[in-house]
């Protein structure tokens, strides 16, 4: 693509990283109201990377509760050149604290992390060795669950994270089209970003605001912009998951409305796209519904006939276990195969939450935190000076 320069070697790339503090609050997860020591971790895994180039860590706090923690890392870091906290003063999304972080930076490449996510000492060499490719606009690495022991439904995360990027996300990479760099762990290269930074801030779903499923948003306007987007799978990243239904459920159901929502904003991009993308995009909308159908039909005829329907039970088991098998041979993994258990998660709970967002696709409601999607679009353009920062250990500020 001429219109962009080409990018610098590695080793002079300058580097920016928002890591976005909101998650401490729980707003991603409310199961769990992030220990300090989770942000401990996020942040000297970044401080920890073996990249030789320049990095620049931007910690942007979206008006969080419990700041206390934030400034004890502040005080950590304090004598460290490559840390800048940015402490917002109220709650104002995901999108707009990314940029609060973003307006500071003048690196080539931006990397954004979530404060409950740490990164592999090797995930900021590999990203922006995949972004020497100018056409390249947004990479992302392979999520795994860090507390995956914690519990059936964290084991089973962790397995379904593993499919989504080593089958779902490494397919669409193969044509440089992953349709969600998911934002645990996405790079992006600067220029693109402030090409489509309005239409980013200003996210809208039926003129109204809409403050979740940014990365999949950001992703599909870089695509349409005529980007690549790629995936990482060595660049290992592991991730806070939902260790409770409740948290999970709302989780999922933030993530079915983003996935309704931005697919219909991508549907134009397919035209000019292998049609192995096609392929991927039909199935993933239409194998739920014909799951579902096919769980009516099997209801109905025990409703209707008393009979059971051992025909749907032994479809639907069948494939289960050709899937979970071809899981467990690629991954080399036997435990793949109580993946097989998630087919009754899928059918009892995650169908009717998914059937339930697309009746309320206009609901921006997080359902975990304070909404904060009518702020104002002026955090972009605040100025360092308005920003409250830490000067001495003795500095306090005043919580939400």
């Amino acid at each position: 693509m001429t219109r962009y320069s080409a990018m610098k070697s590695a080793r002079a790339l300058g580097f920016a990283t928002s890591c976005q503090l909101h998650h401490l609050l729980g707003r991603d997860l409310l199961s769990f109201n992030e220990s300090p020591r989770v942000l401990s971790d996020c942040l000297a895994s970044l401080a920890n990377q073996d990249y030789l180039g320049v990095l620049r860590v931007y910690v942007v706090d979206d008006g969080s509760r419990n700041r206390d923690a934030v400034v004890a890392e502040q005080i950590v870091y304090a004598g460290d050149a490559r840390f800048e906290f940015i402490m917002l003063p109220r709650n104002v999304g995901t999108s707009k604290a990314q940029i609060a972080a973003i307006s500071r930076s003048s690196g080539d490449l931006i990397l954004n992390v979530d404060s409950d996510t740490t990164l592999a000492s090797d995930v900021v060499s590999k990203l922006s060795q995949k972004m020497r490719d100018p056409a390249v606009g947004a990479v992302m690495g392979q999520l795994v669950a860090s507390n995956q022991n914690d519990s059936w439904l964290t084991r089973l995360i962790d397995m379904e994270y593993w499919l989504a990027c080593n089958e779902e996300r490494a397919a669409q990479g193969r044509f440089g089209a992953v349709m969600c760099c998911c934002g645990p762990c996405a790079m992006y290269r600067r220029s693109a970003f402030v090409l489509l930074l309005d239409q980013y801030e200003t996210q809208l779903y039926r003129g109204k605001p809409s403050d979740f499923g940014e990365d999949r948003h950001l992703t599909i306007l870089m695509l349409s912009a005529g980007f690549r987007t790629e995936y990482v799978p060595s660049a290992i990243a592991a991730t806070v998951v939902p260790d409770g239904l409740a948290a999970y459920l709302r989780q999922q159901l933030r993530w079915a409305r983003s996935t309704f929502r931005d697919t219909m904003l991508g549907l134009h991009l397919l035209r000019g796209m292998n049609w192995y993308l096609t392929l991927d995009v039909v199935g993933q909308n239409a194998g739920p519904l014909l799951l579902a159908l096919s769980v009516l039909a099997g209801l109905a005829q025990f409703a209707l006939t008393g009979s059971v329907p051992w025909w749907t039970i032994g479809t639907i088991g069948s494939l289960t276990l050709i899937r979970c098998g071809v899981a467990a041979y690629r991954a080399k993994q036997l435990r793949f195969l109580g993946f097989s258990l998630h087919t009754l998660v899928n059918v009892f709970l995650l169908l009717p939450v998914k059937a339930y967002a697309l009746c309320t696709l206009s609901n921006s409601d997080w359902l975990s935190r304070g909404s904060g999607v009518n702020a104002s679009g002026a955090v972009r353009k605040q100025k360092a000076s308005e920003t409250p920062m830490l000067a001495a250990p003795e500095a306090t500020f005043s919580g939400e």
